[in-house]
């Protein structure tokens, strides 16, 4: 498969690369990742051929921004498509982490207003150093989606019909609020995070149907599951970002060994499944380091048996309806 393919983003005028680089862990996820490293992580997926990255305020108090401005100067405008995320309270004055210095600083409130989103948005542009983002998500709106669409939706709305953003969407965890937010709004792109993985197909049942008809394009965020699908047998494994219970690890293993009688690595099926089912156009990854993007970029290139899927969905493993690449 070829991870920088160029695909449509749905019914809009953007395309995105079949592997997306995301910037959390570029952005205080778990620990600090020092500058210099960082940068020469976010130019490699350019020089690879990469051209789309995702990134939100959220990441590292605007570090993650910041970062992702300064790997993008140089890099011609319209060669890449860029997604950040309106949400959480960090305006263009907000104090910003330290990089791999200091302790992250406390996470900011939840600001859903419409005055707020164009804050936010402000802010944003100033730490990228753009004119404008491609794509803007509403992020997290899960406990207050009424005043997220009351406020923040209708600030983007406002931006798109101006023609500043190219595509509205959502980001979140939850597949069940996002399926709420297509039926009541109207949406470009979904970022789901976690929920349609190798280990967990929560979105198969009702979002990915429902994106699907409507036309929604989707691309998947934690297609290891925040770092289980990476390695099931680490004594710090972590599920939907917190410690996995016992289940969620023997049931990755279970995977693991299947993936192994093919002699293809656990991380290869799982960054490569979620792009089965056709509503998925992107699957976005984070790396912390430039190995651990060629490690992605190598598990993405390689070829997979027809017979792992049904091997896996044999011994119960994986949803029998779910399609596969």
């Amino acid at each position: 498969m070829d991870p920088f393919k160029r695909v449509p983003l749905g019914r809009t005028k953007l395309t995105v690369s079949q592997l997306g680089m995301g910037s959390a862990a570029l952005g205080w996820l778990y620990a600090g990742v020092d500058e210099a490293q960082a940068l020469a992580t976010l130019r490699r997926y350019f020089e690879l051929g990469g051209a789309f990255v995702d990134t939100a305020p959220l990441y590292g108090r605007g570090l993650a921004e910041t970062r992702v401005g300064k790997a993008l100067s140089g890099v011609p405008r319209d060669s890449y498509t860029l997604s950040s995320k309106v949400g959480w309270a960090v305006y263009a004055d907000t104090p910003m982490d330290a990089g791999d210095s200091s302790e992250p600083l406390p996470k900011p409130a939840y600001d859903p207003s419409y005055d707020g989103a164009l804050r936010i948005v402000e802010g944003s542009l100033k730490r990228l150093g753009l004119e404008r983002i491609d794509i803007l998500l509403i992020h997290d709106p899960e406990d207050c989606i009424d005043e997220s669409l009351r406020g923040t939706y209708r600030a983007l709305d406002r931006l798109r019909s101006e023609g500043v953003i190219g595509a509205l969407g959502a980001g979140m965890n939850y597949s069940k609020q996002l399926a709420r937010l297509a039926r009541e709004g109207d949406f470009d792109c979904f970022l789901l995070a976690g929920r349609y993985t190798l280990l967990d197909q929560d979105a198969l049942g009702e979002l990915l149907p429902l994106c699907e008809q409507k036309g929604i394009a989707v691309y998947v965020g934690g297609p290891f599951n925040s770092g289980i699908l990476a390695n099931p047998y680490s004594i710090q494994a972590t599920f939907n970002y917190e410690p996995a219970t016992r289940e969620w690890v023997e049931r990755a293993q279970q995977i693991d060994a299947v993936c192994k009688r093919h002699g293809v690595s656990l991380q290869a099926a799982a960054i490569q499944f979620p792009l089965g089912h056709p509503a998925v156009l992107s699957v976005v990854t984070g790396a912390r380091s430039v190995a651990e993007l060629e490690q992605n970029v190598a598990a993405f290139q390689t070829d997979l048996p027809a017979d792992l899927w049904a091997e896996l969905k044999h011994a119960g493993l994986l949803l029998a309806e779910a399609p596969v690449p």
